[in-house]
């Protein structure tokens, strides 16, 4: 056999490995590492912790992980539509809160009916208290008129934007513009007795679409009793 001497030169001996660039040896021995935990892990999986003790935040990215695509999709679907259910909510009870009626008084007697009286209608309420007394809006709505107007002495007219009107009379004192919006129980006036009047009181009528109405029953179906001196601030559905 020949002996090969050291200063032979190499010879070729089949195909040259190629080098394997720092980077891509980095990327190998990560990869075997991800391999060799994942079989460490299946063999010790009888040790792994119960899914009691794991926490809801692990196992909520868990499970969103193992979802597919239209599972995914149908859960932003849902989701989507609770917003949305939870907006409406909101827009309605705000809606609603509009139609919270209240007492224009605190504190009075109830005098004079809705009817006839002097061969003559008496289209509103008279309710006693003493001059001076703050009488307050029974519903939202737009002033259209404050000033002396006629027999009803220094009166406010509400407009409440539904062709419901409410018609505040005998005021010693008027506290809003005309212009002025106004909520429920914001203050008007003070009672007075201006006008055609036989004693300080505050004159309440309500009209709809032009006609006069009887207070009495037309407010009690809507939460307020003026005879009772009740008020019932909330949305429910008035009754025909």
């Amino acid at each position: 056999m020949r002996q090969r001497l050291s200063s032979e030169p190499d010879r070729y001996r089949g195909r040259r490995r190629v080098p394997t660039p720092p980077r891509s040896r980095y990327a190998a021995v990560v990869a075997t590492a991800f391999v060799g935990a994942g079989v460490v892990a299946l063999g010790a999986g009888a040790s792994l912790p119960d899914a009691k003790s794991v926490s809801p935040t692990v196992l909520a990215d868990l499970e969103a992980a193992s979802l597919t695509n239209e599972q995914a999709a149908d859960r932003a679907e849902d989701a989507e539509r609770a917003s949305r259910d939870d907006r409406g909510g909101l827009e309605t009870s705000m809606e609603d809160q509009a139609e919270v009626w209240r007492l224009p008084l605190h504190g009075y007697t109830f005098t004079t009916p809705y009817g006839m009286r002097w061969d003559k209608l008496h289209a509103g309420v008279d309710l006693a208290a003493e001059e001076g007394t703050p009488y307050h809006a029974i519903r939202d709505g737009k002033v259209k008129l404050a000033r002396y107007y006629g027999g009803y002495g220094n009166a406010v007219i509400l407009d409440h934007g539904d062709g419901t009107e409410s018609i505040y009379g005998h005021s010693s004192k008027l506290l809003v513009k005309e212009g002025q919006q106004v909520k429920a129980g914001d203050q008007l006036g003070l009672v007075g007795s201006t006008g055609h009047s036989f004693g300080s009181h505050l004159h309440l009528e309500l009209h709809v679409n032009g006609t006069p109405k009887d207070p009495i029953p037309y407010l009690r179906d809507r939460g307020v009793d003026i005879k009772l001196q009740v008020e019932a601030i909330y949305t429910g559905v008035v009754a025909s």
